[in-house]
């Protein structure tokens, strides 16, 4: 049997050593790629068509969900498998409905990562059990809130995320690598598919979704 190909995208250079280190004891795991923003796992996937890519969501530029969504635009057969700071259930529900085949969270112990690529790999899918059971109830019952998150883009997702954790729009517009103008574009539009006015709002709504956390991004 063929050993895995793995793409590691992280824009931090230390986490990706970490788990470049993590999989490379595994005798299952083969070539180890790395990518430190979306836009540059784009083209590393291009070149090296890898068994499955470990993706982080929070990175400066196109953003974990966007590329997740750019990569199955290309190719159909790309395996995800989200390894994120985040335990919220919408950060879940959303990489899944982007196209992603797992979801695990960096609090995981080193050895589910092993197992989530191994079984990515092979076809299937892995979610962590306590998160596979809230998307689970989540199924069952669709809050309204949820659902108003849901319709926005990736990239009005980040820009409501930013904005409700405190960020300014100036603020967003640096992290994000977009233009103060896009932001204010991004900001109109959210507030019109939430139906909020203030910041005040956003950061209500936010707060009700589990979204904030005092380093989102």
């Amino acid at each position: 049997m063929s050993k895995i190909s793995v793409l590691i995208v992280d824009d931090h250079a230390v986490v990706r050593t970490g788990y470049k280190t993590y999989l490379s004891f595994s005798d299952k795991i083969g070539d180890i790629y790395e990518a430190d923003c979306g836009e540059t796992a784009c083209q590393q996937y291009i070149q090296h068509r890898v068994d499955v890519v470990v993706m982080d969501l929070s990175m400066p530029g196109m953003g974990g969900l966007e590329c997740i969504r750019r990569l199955i635009s290309r190719d159909s057969l790309c395996k995800v498998l989200v390894f994120s700071i985040h335990n919220e259930i919408v950060y879940a529900t959303r990489a899944i409905k982007s196209g992603a085949k797992g979801y695990i969270t960096k609090n995981s112990i080193p050895e589910t990562l092993v197992t989530a690529v191994c079984s990515i790999a092979q076809g299937q899918t892995f979610i962590d059990a306590e998160m596979a059971q809230q998307l689970a109830m989540n199924m069952v019952t669709e809050q309204s809130d949820e659902s108003k998150i849901k319709s926005l883009s990736p990239r009005e997702f980040d820009v409501f995320c930013l904005i409700a954790n405190g960020s300014s729009s100036h603020e967003a517009a640096k992290k994000l690598h977009l233009s103060y103008k896009t932001v204010c574009n991004h900001s109109t539009a959210i507030k019109d598919k939430l139906a909020v006015k203030t910041i005040a709002e956003f950061t209500l709504l936010a707060t009700r979704q589990g979204l904030i956390e005092s380093d989102n991004y």
